[in-house]
């Protein structure tokens, strides 16, 4: 086999479309632009242009505020990890995710104290409230920020 015997594999590829190669091709003439008018010439406007008029996208009101410093965080309560886990279980982002607990944990995990917690588990994550620190402990456990 030599390098110009070589072919895509049939079916991988269309062939592409020539417009404006005579009537016989099936889009000659106009080559599918129509009959003359703004949009049959070069230079037709840009998607969005209004013939002057104040385009839709400017007309409208602008409200809100996008801040991209924003830290999306992943909060938790100690009632889910009471649910989850095992007495002298470790608590950790990604046996969280394996668990299907939570989905990611974005710019960090934090653990609130809502709810209550019996068992003595090790903690691991990026944020704790002051109670959720306290629950974790009372209970024999260990909250560690990484």
């Amino acid at each position: 086999m030599e390098l110009n015997e070589l072919h895509p594999a049939k079916g991988s590829r269309t062939e592409r479309f020539r417009k404006g190669r005579g009537h016989g091709s099936g889009n000659g003439k106009t080559a599918g632009y129509g009959h003359k008018g703004q949009k049959a010439r070069s230079g037709a406007p840009r998607i969005g242009f209004e013939g002057g008029q104040m385009p839709l996208y400017r007309r409208l009101p602008k409200r809100g505020f996008k801040n991209y410093n924003h830290k999306d965080i992943v909060v938790l309560n100690v009632s889910q990890l009471e649910k989850y886990y095992e007495d002298g279980a470790t608590v950790v982002a990604e046996d969280l995710i394996e668990r299907k607990i939570i989905k990611d944990t974005r710019d960090g995990l934090k653990i609130l104290g809502n709810g209550e917690l019996t068992k003595k588990l090790t903690v691991k994550a990026n944020a704790f409230s002051e109670t959720a620190k306290q629950k974790i402990e009372a209970a024999g456990g260990k909250a560690e920020v990484i």
